[in-house]
């Protein structure tokens, strides 16, 4: 047997040896007790009942409910305390120590935002793995996709290599067990992914001497595969899941969910947006899960061109919503990570002398190279846009997806000049790189900037020789995440940027849900950074202090 196959079916037994979820998600084990549940907001955050632990068989607890809930007097909150055992991340996630430096203060966060998956509740939502795993924070109390690619990065500058090789193995056994990589590591995610950066967590691991890259190549194959699906004889001009074929009979990838119901971890919120859209209910649903997958939920990125994208005074957020079209976009980002897994997946099958997978994936890549940049690279303006696959032209709106293709490395060199001058005057703020140019009661708009994207463009303009804006994102996202430490004590998922000098760094807003303390891409970035530049004055900044040095 080869140490290949060992590995993996030794992942595989630790895995079956922890506490294993319910056969159903949520909506479909409990039915009209979870519509109940959902539509009364029982839970302020609809997304914490699909994470409660049973207490009992879950079909009994059904059976239970619909012998009960017709009683006079019946108390639906009641029953819900009496069944479920409420998941809360521990108390003491978010206690800072006055005083610490940030480095200090996000080395110690790893241990408080690491899980055991034997310590899964029973029947549940979380999906069995084999090894621990770092969560985001908050109210994310589980693996996720994106997200841990660059915990990931913090975790080597923190030494925590070992974390991060079984983070690495744990998306490996997803994708044997699921065939492909969740949105996060709940039964209710298994319908939709996010985006793929498996073949960058395996470049790092190997990077750092962790595992041996072609150990993953017939993952990196499946996920490949997976995203490909429904390819093979589609008409030009037509879509099938996650696969467009554009007029030209070029392939791109788009987002989507196999499932068009409410997200069930935002069911009320969703069934909202359907509602005012006037639109068909499933329709919008398909979009809103799409763009859950792309990782930016919500952007006006996902909004038909023209339509409002905020909020009125009176106006429920979800207003803004109602012209969401994801999966009519062919996303720049997307494309550019399919691109990095082709390239990967070519490089390592030459390593391991299968020429003919080698020729295949790089014939894959120079066609996507192709495609991108015919649909997407618009010359006068010196940036890459989305694509609009139904009504065959680029989008207008220039986002910070635009960076994509250098991190990914599928830009040309002229390519990546053009853009650097671009977003140096149209995305360059003073407190990084804004998220897009619109703003809007969306999180993924201005004035947010989020640390993921911040990494990305670093990566791709230092990996073209443009190391001056890179330096500069640097700089001004450390002085953000410090200056936010420095009064609060803590990192959070997103940043409000500071847009002129004068302005004070705080904690960004919008979206569907709180601020959320942690966190887990926060503090993987900042603590790279920190690692890159140790210079920075944000390696002297401590928690509550009392002259703050950053804005």
């Amino acid at each position: 047997m080869s140490k290949r196959v060992h590995s993996r079916q030794h992942a595989a037994a630790r895995a079956s040896a922890c506490p294993p979820p319910d056969t159903l998600t949520p909506a479909d084990r409990y039915q009209e007790l979870f519509t109940a549940v959902q539509g009364a907001r029982v839970f302020a955050d609809s997304k914490t009942f699909v994470d409660c632990a049973p207490l009992q068989e879950p079909q009994e607890i059904l059976k239970a409910y619909r012998a009960q809930c017709k009683a006079d007097g019946f108390d639906l909150k009641a029953f819900v305390d009496k069944h479920f055992e409420v998941q809360l991340p521990p108390s003491s996630e978010y206690v800072s120590v006055p005083g610490q430096p940030l480095c200090a203060h996000i080395d110690d966060l790893w241990p408080v935002l690491t899980r055991q998956p034997l310590e899964h509740a029973p029947s549940g939502s979380s999906l069995q793995l084999p090894h621990a795993y770092v969560v985001p924070g908050g109210r994310f109390g589980e693996m996720y996709y994106w997200d841990s690619y660059f915990t990931m990065i913090g975790l080597v500058a923190s030494g925590r290599t070992d974390l991060l090789h079984d983070m690495v193995v744990n998306f490996a056994h997803l994708i044997d067990t699921y065939g492909h990589v969740p949105n996060g590591t709940r039964t209710y995610y298994l319908g939709r992914s996010q985006p793929p950066l498996f073949a960058f967590m395996v470049e790092l691991s190997e990077r750092v001497e962790k595992c041996s890259a072609t150990d993953f190549l017939p993952q990196l194959r499946q996920e490949h595969a997976w995203w490909m699906r429904g390819s093979e004889g589609l008409a030009p001009g037509s879509a099938e899941r996650r696969v467009v074929r554009l007029p030209d009979g070029s392939v791109l990838n788009r987002y989507w969910d196999e499932r068009d119901q409410p997200r069930e971890e935002a069911w009320l919120e969703d069934v909202t947006t359907a509602r005012l859209s006037g639109r068909e209910p499933g329709e919008v649903y398909r979009h809103l899960r799409a763009a859950a997958e792309s990782g930016w939920d919500f952007s006006t990125r996902w909004l038909a061109e023209g339509a409002p994208h905020k909020a009125q005074d009176g106006q429920a957020e979800q207003d803004s919503l109602v012209s969401i079209c994801t999966t009519d976009i062919v996303p720049v980002d997307l494309n550019a990570f399919l691109y990095k897994l082709e390239t990967t997946v070519a490089d390592l099958a030459h390593q391991a002398g299968d020429t003919g997978t080698a020729h295949e994936f790089r014939k894959h890549a120079a066609a996507r190279k192709t495609a991108v940049v015919a649909l997407m690279w618009d010359e006068s303006q010196g940036a890459f846009f989305d694509h609009d696959w139904r009504l065959g032209e680029r989008r207008s709106c220039l986002t910070a997806a635009c960076v994509a293709p250098l991190f990914a490395g599928l830009a040309d060199q002229s390519q990546a000049d053009a853009l650097a001058a671009t977003v140096e005057q149209r995305l360059l703020a003073p407190g990084g790189l804004s998220t897009t140019e619109c703003t809007s009661d969306q999180q993924w708009d201005q004035p947010n900037g989020w640390a993921s994207l911040q990494w990305m463009a670093m990566r791709g303009f230092h990996a073209y020789g443009h190391d001056d804006i890179a330096r500069t994102l640097a700089h001004r996202w450390l002085a953000t995440v410090a200056a936010v430490y420095e009064r609060e004590g803590k990192l959070v998922e997103k940043y409000a940027l500071r847009q002129v000098e004068h302005q004070v760094s705080t904690g960004g807003g919008g979206g569907e849900y709180l601020l959320q303390d942690g966190f887990g891409w926060t503090n993987g970035v900042t603590r790279a950074l920190l690692h890159a530049h140790p210079q920075h004055t944000a390696h002297t900044c401590v928690a509550h202090a009392a002259q703050p040095l950053h804005r």
